[in-house]
């Protein structure tokens, strides 16, 4: 059954996710390479486009129509005015790693659209930031597939579990930033 999922939707729902946001629909689907249901550079292509995508989307949306857009989010334009004094002192900094900080991935290009920052800047350090996300979490969930069998032999009977694991973290921390951005 999740072969057969991963096999049919699997490339589709890691584009999707990391579109959105991405770690741990990544991890996911490098553990799933490693296990042979996805192939690695497809996942990691997937993903690339996927998350570069959708940053440029939220560049484009903070661009176009940032103050339209927060104005009916107060939530979310909070968040985003934090983040201006800090873009404003280390913009290429921000836009190289703001996919590392969870709960980042809507608000950096969101803001740095707002910023001023030339699209072809934010593109190049976007792309070049993608590329090593892209090998540093897909690679990630491929390696804790591989020490994982290592560690315990034949991992079939235990995939289920992995997969619940990996899926159950990344709920966890999606509710816990959540639930701080709601307090805030």
């Amino acid at each position: 059954m999740l072969e057969t999922l991963l096999a049919r939707y699997g490339l589709l729902a890691v584009f999707a996710g990391t579109f959105l946001e991405g770690e741990t629909v990544l991890l996911f689907a490098g553990f799933a390479a490693h296990r042979g249901y996805l192939d690695l550079p497809s996942v990691c292509i997937t993903a690339f486009l996927g998350a570069v995508l959708g940053d440029e989307l939220w560049f484009f949306i903070g661009r176009r129509h940032g103050r339209r857009f927060l104005a009916r989010r107060p939530e979310l334009e909070r968040r985003v005015e934090r983040s201006r004094g800090w873009i404003a002192e280390r913009e290429s900094m921000v836009i190289w790693s703001f996919r590392f900080a969870y709960g980042l991935r809507l608000v950096a290009p969101l803001a740095l659209g707002m910023s001023g920052v030339s699209p072809l800047r934010f593109a190049l350090l976007n792309a070049a930031s993608g590329v090593v996300w892209v090998v540093l979490i897909g690679g990630a969930g491929y390696l804790v597939g591989a020490g994982l069998e290592r560690l315990l032999g034949d991992l079939r009977k235990l995939e289920g579990l992995v997969f619940g694991t990996i899926l159950l973290a990344g709920a966890v921390a999606w509710s816990w930033h959540a639930l701080r951005s709601w307090r805030d």
